[in-house]
C-alpha cells in the first residue's frame, strides 16, 4: 500500500493529512488552489467544478468535469485532476500564462463579472471542449454568433449547453456565457489536454487511508470488498459520492469507515444478451448514456433530466437505488422497464425484481454486507415509452412527481403496460391498478380518460413544500392524458 496520492495540474500531492471526509474542494482550496469555490456544498451551483482523468468512450481518456464539493479527496488517491488554474499554458519565467481557448472566450465575450461563480464554469466549459465527439455543424460554418447554432442549446461549434447546466450565474447573465461556450474552437494537435486523451487514465489503486481514528478503503476486486463489508457491515459504501457528500458538507455526517467501490471493475460493465442488457451498479450515468447511444429510448428520456451533468458525470444506478428514495428519477423508469437488480454479497449473487426490491423509506430488502453490482433490463423493449417529470424548474431539479410508461400497443390495443411512479409513496412503486386499466383495451381517449382516472388514485401522496397531495394525483392523471395526446398520431401512423 502506498500513501494516497492525488496529481493536480501534473504535480503530484499528498492527501496527508487531510481527514478522509475532506472533500477535493477543501484538498485543493487548502493547497492553494482557491479557483475552485464553494457555493453550495450540495453539487447544484458548480462553482468548484474541476477536471478528473477517466475512461473514454470515444477515446482512452475523457475530461471529465466533477463537483469537488462532493467527492472526498482520498476517492481521488492515485487519479490526475486539472482545476481551472492547470488550464492556462506556462510561459517563460517572468511572463503571464497564456489563457486557455475557454478562458480566452469567457473573457473577450464578457463572461465574468464578479468572478465567483467563473473557474468553475470555465471546467464545465472545457470538458465540453475536449469532448472528443463533439464537431462544428457543416452548414454554420465557425461562427461564433450564438445566433447561428442550430437549436437554443446547441452551437454551430458542436457545442452542448447541457455540460454547464449545473453551473449558476448570479449577476453575469447566461447570454455572453453562452456566445463564448458557441465561439470555442477545437483543440490543436499541440494542446497537451488533447494529447492526454489518446493515452489511457490512471489505473484504479487500492486506498487504505487512515487519519484521526477515521478510514477511507478501496479494495482491488469485488470479492475483497464484499469480504471486506462482512467484517465491516457498518461501512458507509461511496461510488460517486453525490448524496453521501451532501451528508457529509450539510449535515455533517462522518462515517468510521468509508468504502469506495466507484472503480471496481465487476461493477463497470455493460453487457448486451439475447434476453437483457445489464448495466453495472458503478457506471456513472454519462457513462452509460453514452455507451447506450439511445438504444434503452426510456433511460435515453431520463438521462437529460436526471439532476445536471456535473452530477451524471458521477451518479451511478447503484447508488440511485441504493439511496432507497422515493423521489429518485431512476426507479421510475427502471420499474416501467421491468428491470431486476443483481444483488452481492461475500456467499455469492441473487437477482431481485426492481419491483420486489423497495420495502419501506429508504428500506430494501438488501441485507448487510450486500451490495448492488448491476442492474438488468429485459429485453425486447416496448416501443411506446415516456418519462414526465414534475417539477419546480425544468432541469437540475427534484421532482414533485416522476411517471414512466413502457407500452406495448398493437392493432390500435395496448397489449402491455408498465407504469413506475415516484413521489406519491414511500417507495417508488409500479401503477399495478393502472396496467390492469390498460390492457387489452383500444388506445383510445375513452380508455385514456379512463385510465387517468384509475391513475389519480394510485399511491399515498402527500403535502409538502414540493407539492400538495391533490397537485400530485392531477398530475398523475394529466400525465397519462399526455402520453395520449403524444403518442396517438405515432401510433396510428
Amino acid at each position: 500500500m502506498t500513501e494516497a496520492r492525488i496529481t493536480v495540474n501534473g504535480k503530484e500531492a499528498p492527501i496527508s493529512p487531510a481527514a478522509p471526509h475532506t472533500t477535493a474542494l477543501d484538498f485543493l482550496r487548502e493547497r492553494g488552489l482557491t479557483g475552485t469555490k464553494e457555493g453550495c456544498a450540495e453539487g447544484e451551483c458548480g462553482a468548484c467544478s474541476v477536471l478528473v482523468a477517466r475512461p473514454g468512450v470515444h477515446k482512452p481518456t475523457d475530461w471529465v468535469a466533477v463537483n469537488a464539493c462532493l467527492v472526498p479527496a482520498a476517492a481521488l488517491d492515485g487519479q490526475e485532476i486539472i482545476t481551472s488554474e492547470g488550464l492556462a499554458t506556462v510561459g517563460e519565467p517572468g511572463t503571464p500564462p497564456a489563457l486557455h481557448p475557454v478562458q480566452e472566450e469567457m473573457a473577450v465575450r464578457g463572461g465574468s463579472q464578479c468572478g465567483y461563480c467563473t473557474p468553475g464554469f470555465i471546467c464545465s466549459m472545457a470538458s465540453e471542449y475536449y469532448r472528443p465527439d463533439r464537431c462544428a455543424h457543416a452548414d454554420s460554418g465557425d461562427s461564433a454568433d450564438a445566433a447561428g447554432s442550430t437549436d437554443a442549446e446547441h452551437g454551430p461549434n458542436g457545442f452542448d449547453l447541457h455540460s454547464l447546466s449545473g453551473n449558476l450565474c448570479r449577476c453575469t447573465g447566461y447570454r455572453p456565457i453562452r456566445d463564448a461556450a458557441f465561439a470555442v474552437g477545437t483543440p490543436t494537435d499541440e494542446d497537451p489536454l488533447a494529447q492526454r486523451r489518446e493515452q489511457s487514465p490512471p489505473a484504479p489503486v487500492a486506498t487504505e487511508y487512515a487519519q484521526d481514528g477515521s478510514t477511507f478503503l478501496r479494495k482491488s476486486t469485488l470479492a475483497e470488498t464484499l469480504q471486506l463489508l462482512r467484517e465491516r457491515p457498518d461501512a458507509v459504501v461511496v461510488a460517486g459520492s453525490t448524496d453521501w457528500g451532501v451528508e457529509v458538507n450539510i449535515r455533517s455526517r462522518r462515517a468510521d469507515c468509508v468504502v469506495a467501490i466507484d472503480r471496481l471493475p465487476e461493477l463497470r460493465e455493460l453487457r448486451v444478451e439475447s434476453d437483457y442488457i445489464e448495466i453495472g451498479a458503478a457506471l456513472t450515468l454519462t457513462e452509460i448514456e453514452r455507451r447506450l447511444d439511445g438504444d434503452i429510448p426510456l433511460l435515453a428520456e431520463l438521462f437529460p433530466q436526471f439532476a445536471s451533468r456535473l452530477i451524471r458525470n458521477g451518479a451511478t444506478l447503484g447508488g440511485n437505488l441504493g439511496t432507497g428514495s422515493p423521489i429518485g428519477d431512476s426507479p421510475p423508469v427502471l420499474l416501467a422497464l421491468e428491470a431486476s437488480v443483481v444483488l452481492a454479497d461475500a456467499d455469492g449473487e441473487r437477482v431481485v425484481p426492481l419491483a420486489d426490491y423497495f420495502t419501506g423509506y429508504r428500506q430494501s430488502v438488501r441485507r448487510p454486507g450486500e451490495l448492488i453490482r448491476a442492474v438488468r433490463i429485459p429485453l425486447p423493449l416496448s416501443p411506446v415509452v415516456a418519462f414526465h417529470k414534475i417539477a419546480k424548474r425544468r432541469f437540475d431539479d427534484i421532482s414533485s412527481v416522476a411517471v414512466a410508461f413502457a407500452l406495448d400497443i398493437e392493432d390500435g390495443i395496448v397489449r402491455k403496460a408498465r407504469i413506475g411512479l415516484g413521489g406519491v409513496a414511500a417507495t417508488p412503486i409500479r401503477s399495478l391498478a393502472t396496467e390492469a386499466a390498460l390492457e387489452g383495451k383500444l388506445w383510445t381517449a375513452e380508455t385514456a380518460d379512463a385510465a387517468a382516472r384509475v391513475l389519480r388514485g394510485e399511491g399515498t401522496p402527500m403535502n409538502d413544500h414540493r407539492a400538495s397531495a391533490l397537485y400530485r394525483s392531477a398530475m398523475l392523471g394529466q400525465s397519462l392524458l399526455k402520453l395520449y395526446a403524444q403518442t396517438t398520431e405515432a401510433v396510428s401512423s
